[in-house]
């Protein structure tokens, strides 16, 4: 069996095969009509693997052969993309490989390799492309194979070439519809709100849509370089461990990545330099600029595990136009994030203006009511009520001013969330006391109380509540940190105070508790007191003033 000359057209050899079967016994003409269901058996598939493995098994039934395989030619036809077999053994599946690795590198019908004792093989062409190779080997009956046995397999192998190219078309078809479906789905949850994270969507639907073992997007870094911070993996514990990493502005690949080039890299362990980092970790990969206008927001990258199958120039179209929309995407979706938040703010400020032009003037306005009602008043208890009333209204009114500022400061502003974290603890103990303690702000807390005095006070609230829980039998608490606060020697400080209506301090009783706050307050150059409660009047509470310099 010589090399073959190029082929000429399917149709052709379709042709010359069948009039070879022309004048041949009524034995081998009896196997026409099985050569015509084999035909019509590989043409019904859809799922190019299917089709494959039809295909063998097909070949080695019709041509009586105990075993079959078909060697697919790589995208650049320089080795094999994946060898399909029939009826081989486990241990004879290497020895496949080298036959067909010479056949699919241009050594003809004779491979380096010793062939078995009866040997058949054709090409497997889908138009003009030599897809691969079919070959069959050991004729059962322990003869040769014969020419027309050639004949048959060479008009099966244009069938094959036929459904192949079918199988492919479809294939294709699918590929880009989960292509489109995943770039709208990308641009839904983005523009719909529902992501809590944006740059994780677009890692996830990247992944599942390449097949790969990991979606990755970077960021460009302050040195140059590339960021992870966004990872969906196959393996989630090793998706994690690259969230922080860098690709360093070192890396050939970076440079053109943030020029807006598209990278793609089929082996990165045969690359002259390669990939620094975790990338090159994997296998085959695509690194995909994500360009919005003329910035590059960041690079998506799919990358396969070490030797996996590179992707195929259709995989790289159609991820090219996948990142392009899910750029534009994120483009969009952050519009429409500041759009909501400058609605917020405006909105805020609208609030804010409100409360302090329309409540707050009102309720001053009661409140001197109230005292003009007081000095009048003839009864010494109606007096006392008016007090506590005009009292009452003084804590309205700083708790208000305390949402307003709240209201006034941008996202940027309030990091520490000092004030949530009060709210939290005197929303928690709410549930053992029965009752709301109340709670008041005094100045910009979020701004003006760092670390570690934000911690140490949240400790010593949570310390006071405790107390009055336990030991006061407590029926109302007053809170209120005041950052306007100053110590003896006219530092700015915080002051937390906490004060109930309980049983007070009693003499010689345990002050463990209390030995805690002021210890706590002394280490960052602060005090700690306590004296009467709210229920001073009458012999009982107990008032705590905790406070540290700021």
């Amino acid at each position: 069996m010589a090399a073959s000359a190029p082929s000429p057209d399917p149709l052709d050899i379709a042709a010359e095969a069948t009039r070879g079967l022309q004048g041949l016994s009524t034995e081998l003409t009896a196997r026409v009509p099985r050569l015509l269901e084999a035909m019509r058996s590989i043409g019904t598939g859809l799922e190019l693997r299917v089709v494959l493995d039809r295909i063998a098994e097909t070949a080695a039934e019709l041509a009586d052969a105990r075993c079959a395989a078909i060697g697919v030619n790589d995208a650049a036809g320089q080795g094999l993309a994946d060898v399909i077999t029939y009826g081989v053994t486990e241990a004879d599946r290497a020895r496949c490989r080298s036959l067909l690795a010479g056949r699919s590198a241009g050594a003809g019908l004779l491979p380096a390799d010793p062939l078995p004792r009866s040997f058949l093989g054709v090409p497997i062409r889908v138009g003009d492309e030599v897809f691969g190779h079919l070959c069959l080997a050991e004729k059962r009956d322990g003869g040769e194979f014969s020419v027309p046995d050639l004949h048959l397999v060479k008009v099966l192998a244009t069938e094959a070439g036929i459904a192949i190219g079918n199988a492919r078309f479809h294939e294709a078809t699918r590929q880009r519809e989960r292509w489109i479906d995943g770039s709208v789905a990308v641009t839904h949850s983005l523009l719909s709100g529902d992501a809590e994270d944006a740059l994780v969507v677009v890692a996830e639907k990247a992944r599942h849509l390449a097949g790969s073992a990991a979606g990755i997007v970077l960021v460009p870094e302050e040195g140059g370089g590339l960021e992870v911070v966004a990872v969906d993996a196959a393996d989630p514990p090793r998706g994690t461990a690259l969230l922080g990493t860098v690709v360093p502005a070192r890396s050939p690949a970076v440079p053109r990545l943030l020029a807006g080039e598209p990278v793609f890299i089929d082996d990165p362990a045969a690359e002259p330099r390669p990939v620094a980092g975790v990338l090159g970790r994997y296998g085959p990969n695509m690194m995909l600029p994500l360009s919005g206008g003329d910035r590059v927001l960041g690079v998506l990258a799919t990358p396969r595990d070490p030797g996996a199958r590179p992707f195929t120039a259709t995989e790289r179209r159609l991820a090219l136009q996948f990142a392009a929309q899910a750029a534009v995407a994120l483009v969009l979706a952050e519009a429409q994030r500041d759009r909501e938040r400058l609605a917020v703010l405006e909105e805020r400020d609208r609030i804010a203006r409100d409360l302090h032009d329309l409540v707050i003037q009102r309720l001053f306005a009661t409140g001197m009511l109230l005292e003009s009602v007081r000095r009048h008043a003839q009864a010494p208890e109606v007096g006392e009520q008016v007090e506590r009333a005009a009292g009452e209204l003084g804590a309205t009114i700083r708790e208000i001013r305390t949402a307003i500022f709240a209201l006034q400061q941008g996202p940027e502003s309030a990091p520490s969330g000092v004030r949530t974290r009060v709210l939290r603890e005197v929303g928690a103990a709410a549930v053992p006391l029965g009752f709301q303690p109340s709670l008041s702000f005094i100045g910009p807390v979020d701004t003006r109380v760092g670390e570690p005095a934000g911690s140490s006070l949240i400790a010593a609230l949570r310390e006071a509540l405790s107390n009055a829980f336990r030991h006061a039998r407590a029926t109302r608490i007053e809170v209120v940190v005041d950052v306007t606060a100053r110590l003896a020697d006219g530092r700015p400080a915080v002051r937390l105070t906490v004060a109930d209506d309980g049983v007070g301090v009693p003499a010689g009783g345990r002050r463990s508790g209390l030995a805690n706050l002021a210890r706590r307050a002394e280490a960052l150059g602060g005090s700690s007191t306590y004296g009467p409660g709210l229920g001073a009047e009458s012999g009982g509470g107990t008032t705590v003033v905790w406070q540290v310099p700021l």
